[in-house]
């Protein structure tokens, strides 16, 4: 089997990040992604980037997961050209990006339709039991 994918549409408020959760979650346990703490660090990546998406984000906002390989991306659509940057650490709030560059492999931000997609690609630290490369 090739890639696979899943996306939802997601209000622009606060309960999209429950619905993100819960979102990331079943799909990568359908998937076959089985390690608990890797699923956790997935699930709270992906609510970062809804997060990040609803506080400064507008327009719409669509949460994109797919997986090739053992390789997880996700990803979060909204209707704002504005670039994610960090902030100093002294700084009120702002630590999301911090976060979630502690725990993935790559990351990138795109222009989509007069907006952006923000990316993260993640990879489980070990073979996951009942998962083979290309077959789920």
């Amino acid at each position: 089997m090739g890639e696979l994918t899943a996306h939802v549409d997601l209000p622009m408020e606060p309960p999209a990040l429950a619905a993100a959760r819960q979102m990331v979650r079943t799909v990568l346990s359908v998937w076959g992604f089985r390690d608990p703490d890797w699923v956790d660090d997935a699930v709270l990546v992906a609510v970062e980037l809804v997060g990040n998406a609803v506080r400064h984000g507008n327009g719409r906002l669509e949460l994109r997961v797919s997986a090739e390989g053992d390789q997880v991306t996700i990803s979060a659509v909204d209707g704002s050209a504005v670039v994610p940057r960090r902030r100093p650490v002294d700084s009120d709030g702002g630590r999301g990006l911090g976060i979630i560059e502690a725990l993935l492999q790559a990351w990138g931000v795109e222009e989509y339709h007069g907006g952006k997609l923000v990316w993260i690609r993640l990879t489980p630290p070990s073979p996951q039991p009942g998962l083979t490369t290309g077959e789920r």
